[in-house]
């Protein structure tokens, strides 16, 4: 029988010199999507992960998804518990919210060790070993009784899924091309942000009478079901890519032709042995697509003991001085800690007192305006690919980082409006709505920041993907963490139009515009770092090939 096998040998698509700027020009008989070359070049091996089925990568990306709603879900939704917890455990608001923020400050200390783990020993094992933290954190979680008690198995949860923020982005990487990674962190980015509706489940659940022991309860049963499907499902993509260049094969469209086993002899009723390689029309060998069981195997066939796994956490802080990165945490740690926990802390507290009065157990529906703004998002999923695609072929098939960032213009003004609004609403007690409005507007705009920012920095500096990611989920959940700490003392103490609007909004301005400096001068600022000392410090890894 033939497999066909989406190859060239003799693709041309590559990166150029500066990082970022991708020759996506095709040839004739080349596949291509939106008229452009494939990038990067996928081998023949069937297994290689840029190989793999529609069906295999789709499902890959929904227990990603899945691992990074659950993980957000169960770190924002107490939120709600708050005031509960105050009162139960004793203690003033401001402590009771210590059980969010602490779990959220070490949910980005997880990817210090995560990450170099998944590194070097693969993705899958990490993944699977993550969501067993994941869940006997909850279990304790769940059966807790003292504010110590709860905030230990909080933390050690939080712990256990800080990878899955890092590793979707990086399984992105692994398995899809490049014309499709702006999609795919977008579906990334919605189960990211869909996990913080997480208070509104909370908050259906008071409402019907339950204690906020039912929450974790049911963070539980997703957990288990999602770690079996992981296990099912979520083959190790970590790949050693070599380019296959058949003596004397055709250019494009190489066919494998795969040695069947050959029935049953008619003398011994034996079955011959069935190869273990596949041959390629030409003189290589490639070997056979792995076996369901193989899948299975908790390990890759080898690791990465090129990755140095002490030095990784270390030489992540460098990655503060890339502007791209930096972007990428200030964004992530404002929307989250800045817009995100003024919206999870303020609203609970201020919509049961008068004049809105509503009772405790409602207290978190304020997650449905976050849950319209990230639905009204998602028709425009694609956009930043077509924008990219048609820049591109207007620019002779080169691809620059920037062309995907024209998409986040709305965006830049639409969150602070939203957060001026959220601000008035609370000091001027403005009709119940407005909250909502303010809300779903913010985070519809945030969806693309969230989504864009970091597709802008994956494709400006990805071979150093893995070291990216730990000071990114470090670096945004430290802000977010500053933010979020004295947030309800600041404003008891100065008021909500000072803290958030006149403080708050400013710093969400400045970071917004930032989208018009990469578009003009992202490009020279790629250039510029290409030629650093900070280049030359990352040594071999700057080369798109690495991939790792």
């Amino acid at each position: 029988m033939a497999i066909a096998i989406r190859h060239d040998p003799h693709s041309h698509a590559h990166e150029e010199s500066i990082p970022g700027t991708v020759s996506l020009a095709a040839k004739e008989g080349e596949e291509t999507h939106y008229g452009q070359a494939l990038f990067p070049v996928p081998s023949a091996d069937p297994n290689d992960p840029l190989q793999w089925t529609k069906f295999k990568k789709h499902m890959i990306m929904f227990c990603a998804c899945a691992f990074s709603f659950l993980g957000i879900s169960a770190l924002l939704g107490p939120a709600v518990y708050i005031g509960l917890w105050s009162a139960q455990f004793n203690v003033d608001p401001n402590t009771a919210a210590g059980l969010v923020n602490y779990p959220n400050l070490i949910f980005g200390f997880g990817s210090v060790i995560l990450v170099p783990l998944y590194k070097r020993y693969g993705r899958r094992p990490v993944m699977l070993l993550s969501l067993v933290a994941y869940i006997g954190g909850i279990i304790g979680a769940s059966q807790s009784t003292t504010y110590g008690g709860l905030l230990a198995w909080r933390i050690v949860h939080a712990f256990g899924s800080g990878v899955c923020e890092a590793l979707p982005v990086q399984l992105v990487n692994d398995i899809f091309f490049l014309h499709e990674r702006g999609k795919k962190l977008g579906w990334y980015t919605v189960a990211l942000c869909l996990g913080a509706t997480g208070p509104m489940f909370c908050g259906f659940m008071l409402a019907a009478g339950y204690s906020w022991n039912l929450f974790f309860y049911v963070e539980l049963a997703f957990g288990v079901a999602l770690l079996l499907l992981c296990f099912l499902f979520v083959e190790e993509s970590l790949y050693f890519r070599a380019p296959v260049a058949p003596s004397g094969g055709s250019s494009s469209g190489s066919n494998l032709e795969v040695v069947t086993p050959a029935a049953t002899t008619a003398a011994g009723n034996e079955k011959e042995r069935q190869p273990e390689t596949a041959e390629l029309s030409g003189n290589s060998v490639l070997p056979r697509r792995k076996s369901w069981k193989q899948q299975l195997s908790i390990f890759p066939d080898k690791f990465d003991y090129t990755c140095d796994f002490w030095a990784m956490p270390f030489r992540a802080f460098t990655h503060l001085l890339v502007p791209s990165t930096f972007w990428v945490i200030a964004t992530y740690g404002i929307y989250i800690g800045l817009c995100g926990f003024s919206f999870n802390f303020v609203f609970p507290l201020k919509i049961v007192q008068p004049p809105y009065n509503w009772p405790e157990t409602n207290s978190g529906l304020s997650a449905i305006a976050t849950f319209i703004g990230f639905g009204l998002a998602l028709p425009l999923l694609p956009a930043s690919d077509i924008l990219a695609a048609r820049l591109t072929r207007r620019n002779g098939g080169i691809r620059e980082a920037e062309m995907r960032l024209g998409v986040l213009i709305p965006a830049a003004f639409v969150a602070p409006a939203g957060q001026v609004l959220f601000g008035m609403a609370a000091a001027r007690d403005l009709h119940w709505i407005c909250y909502f409005i303010a809300i779903g507007i913010t985070q519809w705009a945030g969806y693309f920041y969230f989504t864009l920012t970091l597709a802008y920095a994956v494709d400006s500096y990805n071979a150093n993907l893995s070291e990216m990611l730990i000071i990114m989920n470090l670096g945004k959940q430290a802000i977010s963490f500053g933010f979020s700490g004295e947030l309800l003392n600041w404003i008891l103490k100065h008021g909500y139009i000072t803290i958030v609007v006149a403080a708050f909004v400013p710093i969400l301005v400045v970071n917004n515009m930032m989208v018009f400096v990469f578009m003009i001068w992202g490009k020279r600022i790629r250039v510029m770092m290409a030629n650093s000392w900070l280049a030359r410090f990352h040594g071999r890894s700057l080369t798109r090939g690495e991939g790792h």
